[in-house]
């Protein structure tokens, strides 16, 4: 795949800046925190914007008008994405860190079902395909754990991440937030790997809906869709660093 090409010359580039370390790394998670929790956000319906998603963030400021569950969306979402900075250096995902990322994120939603399986069947809106019933979630959720622990090195790490984000979203093991769990997570193994996160903008949501819904087929449009997303995030910080892309003349 061409694209994964391109992002293998620019990730040597931004390993040279070693992102992952130190004041380096707080740089990249401040910088993607209020864009990957309003993009996320956005993606299933939100109406903050992103400057309300960063006063709400930055300065803990509230939002007149807004619905209360946005708001919580907003604020907890933030803080899931910081346990996942918080957890990366260990290079493991497993059912433990899915439930946490899940409990975060939902518990002032719905706290009963916040870090929780479903139990109950829901259908995906526009999905011509089932999601797992909900006495087979703990089984694929197991399957799903033992295929991270098993598979992982079989891949580019971008595909991987994508791969996580398509499996899990196809278990659809939680009552809400599946979506924004399988970014975080999808994310979460990108920055394990050295990768910076991947933001769809919400412009792309139809684009990223298809291309996800075609994966049940045929996934190597949404494998190459992320990398897409990844690529362009690498563009950027090297664009902030003020270092050229590699190729162009210095």
């Amino acid at each position: 795949m061409e694209i994964l090409r391109r992002i293998d010359l620019f990730q040597k580039e931004i390993n040279a800046l070693r992102p992952m370390e130190g004041g380096m790394l707080e740089q990249i998670r401040d910088y993607y925190r209020v864009g990957m929790t309003w993009t996320s956000n956005a993606l299933e319906g939100n109406s903050l914007t992103e400057s309300e998603t960063k006063v709400l963030l930055e300065d803990g400021l509230t939002v007149g008008g807004k619905p209360l569950r946005e708001v919580f969306e907003a604020v907890d979402h933030a803080k899931a994405y910081d346990y996942m900075f918080s957890v990366f250096k260990d290079r493991r995902i497993d059912e433990q860190t899915v439930l946490k990322i899940h409990e975060l994120f939902y518990q002032n939603i719905e706290r009963g079902y916040a870090g929780r399986y479903r139990d109950i069947r829901v259908l995906i809106t526009g999905s011509q395909y089932p999601v797992a019933a909900p006495e087979k979630i703990q089984g694929e959720m197991d399957r799903l754990a033992e295929w991270i622990q098993n598979e992982r090195e079989k891949y580019h790490p971008v595909e991987f991440a994508a791969q996580l984000h398509k499996r899990f979203v196809f278990i659809h093991p939680f009552k809400d937030g599946n979506g924004r769990v399988a970014r975080l997570l999808m994310n979460l193994a990108l920055i394990q790997d050295g990768y910076l996160p991947a933001i769809v903008p919400p412009i792309l949501r139809m684009d990223y809906v298809s291309l996800l819904e075609r994966a049940h087929r045929d996934d190597a449009d949404f494998t190459e869709f992320i990398a897409e997303m990844e690529f362009e995030s690498q563009k950027e910080i090297l664009r902030l660093f003020q270092i050229p892309f590699p190729g162009e003349e210095q």
